[in-house]
């Protein structure tokens, strides 16, 4: 089924009418029956203020960047699109186009694209095969060799369009998570099935986008976008970077030091989010665990810019990314500021 995905970019300071504007996003989803959305804070990032948003800095770690996910129905999300940009006006918000699938996929809904997103939603406290599900999932994606897969936790969020607040000394079992996985049309047909049979009806979703780079290795450069425009919106291009929390660079975190980069060159902004648990190329599973001294989780970060500026930032990107990490890029048709 054709779909949309609905994504705001924000602070978490972020106010419209006297309150938080995220929370204020998260009212409007269940109010229109938003089939699954979340919410994700990010730990790093920068928007148009080009104001540095970090965990590190103690004078700025109330004010992080937040990720905003909508999906339903293409009908539905259009129908609250004009509600999001008319209190969203500090923020970025983009709408991309989404296959929903919802139980067994047609081979047509694999085609036209080498390369495929794959995203799973679940409840953070969901099993299978006795354990959580999203364990479960990932060590299916890695077994059947898809290119990497990341967990986002979300704190906030709707799901089959009722709210549910993630809340302090709660289990948030229903608070909403994501699994972002990327692989080769091939390797996703492979797993669809086994992957709907281990978590029963999940909603997923497959997007089309191009794998630049895996493990230093360098496969393409960032494709010039088509024509495709629709809602009046611009043509942009969102380049994601997934690296290991360990990864550094002259003794910092990679996904810092790229941030920082991009910041002094002048790019549009970007958005990084730790991840919970994942891989990405070779490299086993691997994430948060009980009793350790040492974190080891993925971190994904999101820039999005023009493609004039997109092909710059590549070039900051692959010149940080020479040894590890997958870096993939996608078109987002259309994009409000």
């Amino acid at each position: 089924m054709e779909g949309l995905k609905l994504t705001t970019y924000l602070g978490e300071r972020d106010r419209v009418g006297g309150r938080l504007l995220a929370d204020a996003l998260i009212d409007a989803y269940a109010r229109h029956a938003v089939k699954t959305s979340a919410l994700f804070r990010g730990v790093e990032g920068f928007g148009t203020t080009h104001r540095l948003q970090t965990q590190r800095l103690l004078t700025l770690s109330e004010d992080l960047p937040i990720v905003s996910v909508a999906v339903d129905a293409s009908e539905r999300i259009e129908a609250l699109l004009d509600e999001v940009l008319g209190v969203a006006r500090d923020g970025l918000v983009t709408l991309e186009r989404a296959q929903l699938l919802t139980g067994p996929v047609e081979p047509a809904a694999l085609s036209g694209s080498p390369q495929l997103k794959l995203t799973i939603y679940l409840g953070r406290r969901e099993r299978a095969a006795g354990r959580p599900a999203h364990l479960a999932a990932v060590d299916l994606l890695h077994r059947h060799g898809v290119a990497g897969a990341t967990v986002l936790l979300g704190v906030d969020g709707t799901v089959d369009g009722v709210r549910q607040r993630g809340r302090f000394f709660a289990s948030n079992a229903q608070v909403p998570l994501m699994i972002l996985s990327v692989g080769s049309s091939e390797e996703v047909a492979r797993v669809l099935p086994d992957l709907l049979l281990l978590l029963g009806r999940p909603l997923l979703t497959l997007e089309r986008v191009q794998v630049l780079k895996r493990d230093g290795v360098l496969f393409a450069e960032p494709a010039e976008p088509s024509a495709v425009e629709f809602h009046g919106g611009t043509r942009m291009q969102k380049l994601t970077v997934y690296v290991g929390e360990q990864a550094r660079h002259e003794g910092r975190p990679l996904y810092s030091a790229l941030i920082a980069r991009l910041l002094g060159e002048g790019a549009a902004g970007a958005t990084a989010l730790r991840g919970l648990w994942g891989y990405h190329g070779a490299h086993s599973p691997h994430g948060e665990r009980m009793l350790s001294l040492r974190r080891s989780v993925p971190v994904v970060t999101m820039l999005l810019d023009t493609p004039a500026n997109t092909r710059r930032s590549f070039e900051i990107v692959d010149d940080m990314t020479r040894q590890t990490g997958l870096v993939t890029c996608e078109t987002v048709p259309a994009v409000w500021a």
